[in-house]
């Protein structure tokens, strides 16, 4: 990996010298615009739309476009004057507990390293941290945009994650949420039974982006010369002729995929080194919830 920034942690008087690394990567496959007939690559000019003319790079300014349509042009020492961080700091400004922060806020992810000599410091914090059990919120710069975040552990390594502002949140104003909506006790419990059908334990590994394995597979045979072929789509369920028969439907699905045997039963578990079963105990199943209906504000 190469670090895009460097700066350091300001934690009181305490100054943790670090690099900061993107910690996540797209893994979409990218493409260029070509010229069907030679495969030649497309090309664009950036042409003024009121002269006409080719205007070169260092001609280009920002432009801020009014309601009436009329352009506020902006040059570099417009934004030399703004008050944007240049100190290159990570400051700490509080310290929460990380449920308290709604992940929606979360933008972009990244790893810091500590730069030569922040190591001990950076394992200070980091120990204090992890035993607090809380997350710090910070302020950061970063590539002309100063940011909130949040700054946790993770497998060891202190991990930035950047924060919407609040006002960048868009508010949640749909119809249906001001509709009286009546919840069947059934339809509730079939729908938690469907829930409990499909637990387990989190594991990303255990999938894969099938669209993005297609389309390399068909990039290969292109180059390949080979022929491509398209798969046989599969047969679909018929629809279910009401929601609590889908539901029952589901939960019997989600059984058979994870083993389960009819009448309810599981495959044995497997076994531990320690000769104790691996196995999950299932909750007690509690009585279906009252069905309460969402009342208009």
């Amino acid at each position: 990996m190469r670090s895009i920034w460097k700066g350091a942690i300001s934690f009181g008087l305490v100054t943790i010298p670090v690099k900061v690394y993107s910690a996540t990567e797209q893994r979409d496959v990218s493409f260029h615009q070509v010229h069907r007939k030679d495969g030649g690559r497309i090309k664009y000019k950036r042409v003024c739309t009121v002269d006409g003319e080719e205007v070169p790079y260092a001609d280009i300014a920002k432009g801020y476009e009014l309601p009436g349509g009329e352009i506020v042009v902006l040059t570099d020492e417009d934004f030399a004057d703004l008050p944007l961080s240049t100190s290159r700091r990570i400051d700490v400004l509080q310290f929460v507990e990380q449920s308290e922060v709604d992940p929606i806020y979360f933008a972009k992810t990244y790893y810091l390293e500590p730069d030569g000599t922040g190591a001990k410091p950076y394992v200070l914090l980091r120990e204090a941290l992890e035993q607090s059990g809380q997350v710090a919120i910070v302020k950061v710069a970063l590539r002309q945009r100063e940011s909130l975040a949040t700054l946790r552990v993770r497998e060891g390594i202190f991990v930035l994650e950047t924060m919407l502002w609040p006002d960048e949140i868009r508010e949640p104003d749909f119809p249906f949420l001001e509709e009286d909506i009546e919840i069947r006790k059934q339809e509730l419990s079939m729908a938690t039974s469907l829930i409990e059908s499909m637990e387990g334990d989190f594991d990303p590994t255990e999938y894969k982006d099938a669209y993005r394995e297609a389309l390399q597979s068909v990039i290969e045979a292109k180059v390949e010369g080979r022929e491509v072929t398209r798969p046989e789509p599969e047969e679909g369920e018929e629809p279910a002729a009401d929601l609590l028969s889908a539901l029952r439907a589901s939960v019997e699905a989600a059984k058979k995929s994870r083993g389960e045997k009819d009448g309810g039963t599981k495959k044995p578990a497997a076994k531990s080194t320690s000769g104790k079963s691996t196995a999950r105990k299932s909750p007690a199943k509690k009585a279906p919830a009252k069905s309460r209906s969402r009342k208009s504000a």
